[in-house]
């Protein structure tokens, strides 16, 4: 049996059962599997639960009461039997939590909100999605006080899992919340066909040779370093990526550039751009936190290390997302402007520069 994961094509089948895309990366993900030719008379349920890591047999009885689960493209029930050569496309839009979701009376900057969707500006410093040392405090806990919902740990309803996508905790920027499972399947859809419109805003370290270019290219685990993401030649090793850039003002030593993303991996502008020896500006992780470019002098490492306090983060934004709402069908476009810290960075080397 052969598995891929995010390379099936569309599952338009899925719309219709519905009514109506970061691995971890993300909360909604495609996955793909092949029965062997010598394929032994099975369950569907039980084959999923057995050759798909990290899924019990109950979360994927759910998927298939949802309609998540296609065969050769058509749905199933449980008890169907899997013949060799089946091809089986499925979708596990819930993250399993192993622990209590409690909400939390925790402010958020709500874009615009209707009964299926919710789209939020989170702030720099906040993780999206609870995990190991961040139980509380997280946007989901901040959604789940907003929509008064709470969950149990192990809860087989796992409907807490409205996000569609991730940003990083050190990302400001715009997500969409899925308030229902016909809203969720079919924005997962629009980010598994790329037709999500994704903006940011980013700075970045030396002055890009060209005004605008793509970079392309798998992004899998460092083997070195398991919290660290790179690109690499050959695509067995990872998810194929890709992100549009062009600049937007250039100070000599930084640009401050445009990404717009064809593919959500994660950490995918900050992998990319690193890769073309451009990280992010402050970003430890890949490199941006030390001085790239720039002067040997005592004043120039001391007016960065200034930027670096001022902006205390990888400078990156969220900036603009589109979508079609899921239940009217209409585009809608949001923006919101690049965070305070990430303003005055910009600003002071704007003045840096017009002092030169």
């Amino acid at each position: 049996m052969t598995e891929s994961t995010l390379t099936a094509p569309a599952l338009d089948p899925l719309k219709e059962v519905s009514g109506e895309d970061s691995g971890t990366d993300v909360l909604f993900e495609h996955f793909r599997l092949v029965a062997d030719k010598g394929q032994e008379p099975v369950r569907i349920d039980k084959f999923i639960a057995t050759h798909q890591e990290d899924t019990s047999r109950s979360r994927v009885q759910q998927a298939i009461k949802l309609g998540y689960v296609l065969v050769n493209d058509v749905p199933v029930k449980a008890n169907y039997v899997v013949r060799p050569c089946d091809v089986i496309k499925f979708v596990m839009p819930y993250e399993r939590r192993g622990l209590e979701i409690l909400p939390e009376d925790i402010p958020l900057d709500i874009v615009y909100e209707d009964e299926d969707v919710l789209v939020v500006n989170k702030p720099a410093g906040m993780v999206v999605h609870p995990g190991h040392g961040n139980y509380n405090g997280t946007l989901v806990n901040a959604l789940a006080f907003h929509l008064g919902l709470k969950q149990e740990a192990d809860a087989e309803d796992e409907r807490m899992g409205v996000l569609v996508h991730r940003i990083d905790k050190d990302t400001s920027g715009l997500l969409v919340v899925a308030k229902n499972p016909p809203a969720q399947l079919n924005l997962a859809d629009q980010f598994f066909v790329h037709s999500i419109d994704r903006i940011y805003t980013a700075v970045v370290w030396g002055n890009l040779a060209e005004d605008e270019g793509t970079i392309e290219g798998t992004i899998g685990r460092d083997p070195n370093d398991r919290l660290r993401f790179k690109v690499y030649d050959d695509p067995e090793k990872g998810k194929w990526a890709v992100t549009h850039w062009r600049v937007l003002e250039r100070y000599g030593f930084i640009t401050v550039v445009e990404c717009r993303l064809e593919t959500g991996r994660t950490h995918q502008i900050r992998v990319h751009m690193a890769s073309i020896g451009h990280p992010l500006f402050n970003d430890e992780r890949y490199g941006g936190s030390e001085i790239r470019q720039g002067t040997i002098y005592a004043k120039y490492r001391q007016f960065i290390q200034n930027c670096f306090a001022l902006c205390p983060r990888q400078a990156l934004h969220a900036r603009t997302l589109g979508f079609t709402h899921p239940r009217t069908g209409e585009r809608l476009f949001f923006e919101v402007p690049v965070p305070a810290d990430m303003s005055a960075l910009i600003e002071k080397w704007r003045t840096y520069t017009q002092n030169l």
